[in-house]
């Protein structure tokens, strides 16, 4: 049953805090689940169950499920309260023995988690070392990688321009090696040329000292002949002179001789001058295109070893990136590993730890229910001691929730009465005072339960109800 208004009428003398209507106020909505304890005598049967409790902020509205045994009062009050106190001690033992159960189970959680903790911990912190030289060697890698696609480039581009020089330089070798060959064959046909002219020189001496001996001959005979002759005188016409005409002849014969001689040895002089100056050049030529040649070969062969260790660079780069990639995907497969490993025990931490949290949640809750009961069982015990409340201080019970409890002085009553949210008068009880009025606005199912014990001892010790 829902209650939302409790009020009993106060005379002029006896207003509370000059009449103004005690409440107690709240800082949020919450919905609390108060369990409350019910059974049979002596404790047996005893069960507990959950009264649900919302507390609303400034609203002045006080609900709650509370069942009709837990507002109107058997007959004999003092065997239920005792029975109640009982029952009460029983629970607060269960409760303790919780309370145990509850600290030895955190002692064993917190063993097990200091065990696992231990192994977890230098486990994380060798992967952590082998994880950062797995990075600084891949890094390593990657850089020397990097270093090695850009010799390789660079590698490239100065193939590049050697083979378009070395393809340059052979087409110039090759025009070279077509005039040194041109130059060969004339050389062959000046020899051949020159050796022609000796033959003809050689003839053409031969030929003059054949003339020379013959016209030597021929004079000496011509001599002998005159000087043997018998000068006989003919009266007859004088002849020719033979002699001045041999002498004249072999003049003449020697002039063209000489001449044809001088003439011959000229132009000999002149063709072997010019053999001489153009094979002087073209050996000069050949031996420049011999040095050209051999510097050309020189830079070819220097080009093919660059070449050479070009590709070798270029296998060895491809040897060590089949590496880098094998190391890649060994490393991968155990980091994999390793993450799974972390994440299998991230996941028991975070169990560990909603079982912690749902451990320390319901100690949280018994331990609030025990203070309630402790303090329920303290005031029942003082109202079975006959003992008047005077005043209950105010006291913290949780961080979202806060108990009020106000001064009271048992005042002559004239009528007390119980109001639900309809206004229907559920309980009314009449005394021979003047008549009380109190507004009750609460946030703590004891606030109910102290106003029930007020209505209790007051009418225990003064009144009684009918």
């Amino acid at each position: 049953m829902s209650f939302s208004t409790q009020s009993f009428q106060l005379g002029s003398a006896a207003r509370l805090q000059g009449g103004s209507a005690l409440s107690v106020r709240s800082a949020a909505v919450q919905r609390i689940q108060a369990p409350s304890v019910y059974g049979g005598a002596g404790g047996s049967g005893t069960r507990i169950s959950s009264s649900s409790v919302r507390r609303q902020s400034s609203s002045g509205a006080f609900y709650s499920n509370i069942s009709d045994n837990d507002l109107l009062l058997s007959g004999n009050e003092k065997s239920t309260m005792q029975n109640l106190n009982d029952r009460l001690a029983a629970y607060l033992e269960r409760v303790r023995s919780l309370e145990k159960a509850n600290s030895l189970l955190e002692k064993q959680i917190k063993e097990w988690h200091e065990k696992n903790t231990v192994g977890i911990r230098s486990d994380y912190s060798s992967y952590f070392q082998t994880i950062e030289d797995l990075q600084s060697k891949i890094s390593a890698a990657h850089l020397e990688n990097a270093k090695l696609v850009l010799q390789i480039d660079n590698a490239k581009l100065a193939a590049d321009d050697f083979r378009l020089k070395y393809e340059n330089e052979l087409l110039l070798r090759q025009s070279v090696e077509s005039d040194i060959n041109g130059l060969l064959r004339v050389r062959d046909d000046l020899t051949l040329t020159k050796s022609d002219l000796e033959s003809q020189i050689e003839n053409v001496n031969e030929e003059i000292v054949f003339l020379k001996k013959n016209h030597e001959e021929e004079v000496e005979r011509l001599r002998k002949q005159v000087g043997g002759s018998v000068s006989v005188e003919v009266d007859a016409a004088p002849g020719a002179d033979l002699a001045s005409i041999m002498e004249n002849m072999r003049r003449q014969y020697e002039e063209m001789a000489e001449k044809n001689r001088q003439e011959a040895k000229e132009r000999f002089e002149k063709q072997i001058e010019a053999l001489n100056q153009e094979v002087a050049i073209n050996v000069e030529q050949l031996q420049e295109q011999r040095k050209e040649v051999t510097d050309r070969r020189q830079i070819s062969q220097s080009m093919e070893l660059e070449l050479q260790t070009h590709l070798n660079m270029v296998s060895n780069k491809q040897s060590l990136e089949d590496t880098l990639a094998e190391t890649e995907a060994r490393y991968s497969f155990q980091l994999g590993q390793i993450q799974e490993t972390i994440a299998r025990l991230e996941a028991q931490l975070r169990q560990l730890r909603a079982d912690m949290e749902a451990q320390n949640t319901e100690y949280s809750l018994l331990l609030d229910i025990k203070t309630r009961l402790e303090l329920e069982i303290a005031t029942y015990r003082r109202l079975l001691e006959g003992e008047d409340v005077g005043s209950v201080c105010e006291r913290a019970q949780s961080s979202t929730s806060r108990e009020r409890c106000f001064p009271r002085r048992f005042l002559p009553v004239q009528q007390f009465w119980l109001r639900s949210q309809a206004g229907q008068i559920l309980m009314s009880r009449s005394c021979n005072t003047a008549e009380i009025s109190l507004q009750v606005n609460s946030t703590c199912s004891s606030c109910l339960t102290k106003f029930t014990s007020v209505l209790r001892t007051h009418r225990n010790t003064r009144h009684g109800f009918n």
